[in-house]
């Protein structure tokens, strides 16, 4: 019996699902320029605009952008496994499927599981964020939100006339992710396209600001430019950085959400590593430039306590530029909704392939016959992530979603290493550079970064990872096909 749990699905299996073809199968409509931009799409959003001002203005201050620096380093290493596997096994699954081929049944359940807080919860704390840039975009126009029905029942907020409310439903964020699954069960090129739009739209505004916003930097806000340490440890200082970039990890996870697109792609084995990596690195330079001229327009006291409200909007009130906060918040909204977008597409591919390996119900992997996707897991998920917008805080779910990540990619890493060990002549597209150096360095980040997140965040993922454990032996394990 103990056998069971490591048992591996055949490489031969996965080789023959990506060629498959039929009404059961996902449609391939993605080629290398639309992966690359489903990548930015995913990666640039909450962590740019959100986070990043979090992360200075509580933990590392103006020094953000070395953790920026840090948390791109991890990704690399992580990136280059991705690559690899994404060339070599071609399939819906991202991690999941990889670590299935390589570590085993139950190896390939916690990771599959562990991906649910990295796509899932990581759409619900996108959403978060979009519904209160959407209540300050209104304010400029003088409508307004009821403040109950835009946060969630553990937030409180202070009203002009200094009465204290709390929150009942974030109704806003429950609507965007509604919208998105909508879009996403008409279809993949169709969410592609609109997804590409976006995409342009948000590279053009991150430029603007840049280019626009350098030119008002005050030196005197990078003074110091590592604050002292406090005495509590993840608080400014280098203890203060390092959890910085555990903490703005989240803002990478777009580049692996690539990988659950590969039954959809044109020529996974070629265009695959080229949407990782070209995304990723196109990213990590515009979020280092961004994090620089945040740091430097306003001091990063300013930015304490957003925690997602819209540090970007208190940087530009150092400009004159106060047509640019309302043309940016815009944007901003139509990026998040491509972030969102690409996080349901990956979380619904992930379990579309636990599902076809018989892990979860048949449910997962229905095909709708006219648009060819997993339309009852998209609704499922809109249900869920739903839920999750619109009671849970952001702080919670952003932080969960980082830790789920660097788990991720931590098993990543371990894969390659085994696999170059036990398939060392399978063909692979793209291979991994200085194996087993790249994946350990890449394991030890990650796993650095995970080591500097809150305890409290810590315990979430073991009692997530708990409740997992008791579903796949209650129901996965006796029903999984390998």
């Amino acid at each position: 019996m103990a056998s069971r749990y490591f048992s591996r699905k055949p490489l031969s299996v996965l080789f023959d699902e990506a060629n498959e073809t039929g009404e059961h199968t996902l449609r391939r409509t993605l080629g290398p320029v639309q992966l690359v931009a489903l990548g930015i799409g995913a990666i640039i959003g909450a962590g740019l605009f959100s986070i990043t001002g979090f992360a200075a203005g509580n933990n590392a201050g103006p020094a953000v952008t070395i953790s920026f620096v840090i948390a791109a380093v991890g990704c690399a290493f992580a990136g280059l496994c991705y690559a690899e596997f994404a060339s070599m096994i071609p399939v819906a699954g991202s991690a999941y499927t990889y670590s299935y081929a390589t570590m085993g049944q139950l190896m390939a359940w916690i990771i599959g599981w562990d991906l649910v807080l990295e796509y899932a919860v990581g759409a619900a704390t996108v959403s978060i964020s979009w519904s209160r840039y959407l209540v300050k975009f209104l304010d400029h126009f003088d409508l307004h939100f009821p403040a109950q029905l835009v946060m969630s029942p553990f937030d409180t907020a202070t009203l002009g006339d200094g009465t204290v409310v709390s929150g009942i439903i974030n109704f806003p964020a429950v609507v965007i992710v509604v919208l998105m699954s909508m879009l996403l069960i008409r279809g993949t090129q169709e969410s592609s396209f609109v997804n590409g739009i976006i995409v342009a739209l948000k590279v053009a505004v991150v430029l603007v600001f840049i280019g626009l916003g350098w030119a008002y930097i005050n030196p005197a806000n990078y003074q110091p430019y590592i604050p002292a340490n406090n005495g509590v440890f993840g608080e400014f200082g280098w203890s203060g950085i390092i959890r910085a970039a555990g903490i703005i990890f989240f803002a990478y996870i777009g580049f692996d959400a690539v990988s659950t697109a590969a039954q959809e792609a044109k020529n996974p084995k070629k265009d695959m590593p080229v949407g990782i990596l070209i995304s990723l690195a196109i990213c990590t330079v515009l979020y280092i430039l961004f994090a620089y001229v945040m740091t430097g327009l306003a001091h990063y006291t300013e930015f304490r306590g957003q925690d997602g409200i819209a540090p970007v909007a208190v940087a530009i009130e150092h400009t004159p530029f106060g047509w640019l906060k309302q043309a940016i918040i815009l944007a901003i909204l139509a990026g998040y909704s491509s972030v969102i977008l690409v996080m349901l597409l990956g979380q619904s591919r992930v379990f579309f392939s636990m599902s076809k390996d018989g892990f979860l119900p048949p449910v997962f992997s229905a095909i709708h016959p006219k648009f060819k996707t997993p339309w009852k897991s998209n609704l499922l998920f809109c249900l869920f992530v739903s839920l999750f917008a619109a009671f849970v805080p952001a702080r919670v779910v952003g932080e969960m979603t980082s830790i789920g990540t660097l788990f991720a990619f931590v098993l990543v890493c371990i894969g390659i290493i085994v696999l170059r060990k036990s398939q060392p002549d399978a063909p692979r597209g793209f291979r991994t550079p200085l194996v087993p150096i790249v994946p350990v360095l890449g394991i030890l980040t990650c796993f650095g970064m995970m080591a500097f997140l809150p305890l409290d965040t810590w315990l979430r993922l073991i009692a997530w990872m708990a409740i997992g454990m008791v579903i796949y032996v209650r129901y996965g394990k006796k029903r999984a096909r390998y």
